[in-house]
């Protein structure tokens, strides 16, 4: 079937094609119950055929739009990277597009990034957003499928995925320990991340709380850095100049890990370093940073796999977790 030059397809040109109803086109646009095989196929072939693309105003007055909304706080996170790379997987086989938004630069709070993506009509979204509060999640949730990646909520509106972060707090704080230090600082982000039982929030409690029990209260020692390795290198390196004599530094996560480890070595001082995630980069023997391994691409694909049941029709809540391991390698080392 040819069309005039310049036209674009319709509805009723597939519907033509395809030797079908408008509405049976519009059911396999929706992917409704009860299309055959066959109807999906001589459709599908026609649309292919007449190069038609149905506009995504249109697709969401009828129902789904196909497209799911990941909001992120910061770009330059590797441990996002694998996040993103699990939930692209997830959808590999469906009709699904992912819309990313990062939240606001200076702010990165995220909820005008959310309120966009719901704006766009997406069908659902993934928000790994530790400062949105749960009310404005829940207002949200409401009206579009939210899962939150990341945070410990307990919500009975929205779905969580997130890494056990007591759990792999207390194993990097064990394994400095049982090497024998016992002047730890922690490298942490402002205490405006650490809301709402946020990660970030979760590892300093149990990093101080390790601390008391080993009875070493006397030595702890939190090191505020604003995000990303650039920072972290000129917050430690100050605080060394300064006069701060950590023998070890717990990281908060792995780019605030390899920012100490630069200034370590420009320092030229034996100062063990954790971090946290497992970035790809971690494992470079250049690097060989010890740190925390949250299994990011089964989180991704598992915070995929709950918003498509939430947009098929659950409506309780699942609050998952995963448990972390800890990968020892060359950044960390017994006291001088």
């Amino acid at each position: 079937m040819a069309l005039a030059p310049g036209r674009n397809a319709t509805i009723e040109d597939v519907a033509l094609a395809a030797g079908v109803s408008r509405a049976a086109v519009s059911k396999v646009l929706r992917d409704a119950y009860g299309v055959s095989d066959s109807m999906r196929e001589r459709v599908t072939a026609a649309m292919t055929e007449l190069n038609y693309r149905p506009r995504i105003a249109a697709r969401a007055m009828r129902g789904r739009t196909f497209t799911i909304g990941i909001e992120i706080p910061v770009l330059g996170n590797q441990f996002f990277t694998r996040m993103l790379s699990g939930a692209m997987h997830a959808l590999a086989d469906t009709r699904y597009q992912v819309v990313i938004a990062p939240a606001e630069e200076k702010s990165r709070q995220g909820l005008r990034a959310i309120e966009a993506l719901v704006d766009r009509q997406v069908d659902g979204v993934i928000a790994v957003s530790p400062r949105v509060t749960p009310e404005a999640l829940e207002r949200i949730a409401a009206h579009t499928p939210v899962v939150m990646f990341g945070r410990h909520d307990n919500s009975e509106a929205y779905d969580t995925v997130a890494g056990d972060d007591v759990v792999g707090a207390k194993a990097a704080m064990a394994h400095l320990l049982e090497l024998g230090h016992t002047k730890i600082a922690h490298l942490t982000l402002p205490e405006s991340d650490e809301e709402h039982e946020s990660p970030h929030g979760l590892r300093l409690q149990t990093y101080v709380g390790e601390m008391e029990r080993a009875g070493l209260a006397g030595e702890i020692l939190v090191i505020r850095t604003d995000e990303g390795q650039d920072a972290a290198y000129r917050t430690l390196r100050d605080a060394l100049r300064e006069g701060a004599e950590p023998t070890a530094v717990f990281a908060a996560h792995d780019e605030l890990a390899i920012g100490a480890l630069h200034a370590v070595a420009e320092a030229d001082r034996p100062i063990s370093v954790v971090g946290y995630d497992d970035v790809p980069i971690a494992s470079h023997p250049a690097l060989g940073l010890t740190t925390v391994d949250q299994p990011g691409d089964e989180m991704g694909a598992r915070a995929i796999q709950l918003l498509l049941e939430r947009v098929g029709g659950r409506t309780d809540a699942v609050h998952e977790v995963f448990e972390p391991q800890l990968r020892v390698r060359t950044s960390t080392t017994p006291p001088a």
